[in-house]
């Protein structure tokens, strides 16, 4: 199915932390790779060629773009499913800063309707306004990149981040997600918003439980590792490009590349959140595990920046991923105040140095 037809779906976060350390550093792309796109959606599909991604005309495609947090929580409180506007003057607006992307988060209990989530606010409702988004997003020249941010196992509602997926309800997400997505390769899947199993640390058995799932430490609830979840979503026949953020909140990225799930489409991209509390925060980290991943294959910062209300720590860290090519995504396109948002108003004007500072380096660099 495609995300603009007039069908619907069947039944069905803020601020972060991590860590990351040191492996390899690569080369940037080279002079005689794939040309630049205009940065808009262009041909029928996004696919991975070696550390990048292309379209379907095999340009180089970088990501530029700003999350648009609310999906993940209004419907399970109660309070709609947005927050704040998601119609074409809202897009536009986005679409002035010469962003090509919007991540969308995503609920389980919402999609799944499950766990006592207001009916008016989930299944068909939830699953047909994201769809209606999607379709939107697409219109203006706009990645989507769908992603599970809230999910909880058994009869608990998914009402905050958890440390990983669960086989009570994430793989039946995203095999119904994925049935939907495939009909449109333009459209991103983000399988997991910020896994942070063994209680937050960098370990053999928090990699081990991020592939493969099952009983992990510091968990009291059956883990749905990456494997099992590239492996529904590819079960449905969906080749959309998967990101998959590493451990410690999608900073760390040092055994990524040694765990990396296995994908029959060669269309897994690496997912990394840099926030200036993270503990990989500086070039010198930067130039480890996440240069080493970045050499390999694409990488996708979905979530930058920094909790100071200044522009001091993202202005080199998007230098930095210029450097490599690599692609990186705001938070947060929201107007809750204070830092960590991009902007005052959904006209979409900049929230001081930190939004400003965003802002004019998207339109410096974007395409």
């Amino acid at each position: 199915m495609r995300w603009w037809g007039a069908f619907l779906l069947v039944a069905a976060g803020c601020g972060d932390d991590v860590h990351g350390t040191g492996a390899t550093t690569p080369d940037a792309a080279t002079p005689d790779g794939p040309a630049a796109t205009d940065g808009a959606p262009a041909g029928p599909l996004l696919r991975v060629s070696g550390n990048h991604l292309v379209d379907g005309n095999g340009q180089l495609v970088r990501l530029f773009g700003v999350n648009r947090s609310g999906t993940e929580y209004a419907c399970i409180q109660g309070n709609g499913i947005f927050d704040g506007p998601s119609d074409d003057p809202s897009l536009a607006a986005i679409r002035s800063w010469k962003a090509n992307a919007v991540r969308v988060p995503m609920n389980e209990d919402c999609w799944l309707a499950i766990n006592g989530v207001p009916p008016q606010y989930a299944g068909a409702n939830y699953q047909q306004a994201i769809t209606d988004y999607v379709a939107r997003l697409l219109a203006h020249g706009l990645y989507p990149i769908l992603e599970l941010h809230w999910s909880a196992p058994g009869s608990e509602a998914a009402m905050a981040q958890h440390p990983m997926p669960d086989r009570d309800h994430s793989i039946d997400f995203w095999s119904q997600v994925a049935m939907h997505a495939k009909g449109d390769r333009r459209v991103v899947l983000e399988l997991f918003n910020e896994p942070f199993p063994d209680n937050n640390q960098d370990t053999l058995a928090a990699w081990t439980c991020w592939r493969d799932g099952g009983t992990c430490p510091g968990q009291t609830y059956a883990a749905a590792g990456m494997q099992e979840l590239v492996t529904a979503v590819r079960m449905t026949g969906a080749e959309n490009v998967i990101l998959l953020g590493g451990l410690e909140y999608s900073n760390d990225l040092s055994r990524w590349l040694e765990f990396k799930p296995n994908d029959p489409t060669g269309n897994l991209a690496a997912a990394w959140h840099i926030y200036n509390f993270n503990t990989c925060n500086s070039a010198a980290c930067y130039d480890g595990a996440a240069a080493g991943v970045a050499a390999m294959v694409p990488l996708v910062a979905t979530e930058i920046g920094e909790d100071d209300c200044g522009g001091n720590f993202i202005s080199p860290l998007m230098m930095w991923l210029d450097g490599k090519q690599s692609s990186y995504l705001g938070w947060t396109w929201d107007t809750w105040g204070g830092c960590l948002v991009l902007i005052t108003n959904y006209n979409g004007t900049p929230n001081g140095a930190y939004g400003q500072t965003f802002e004019s380096h998207l339109m410096q660099v974007a395409p």
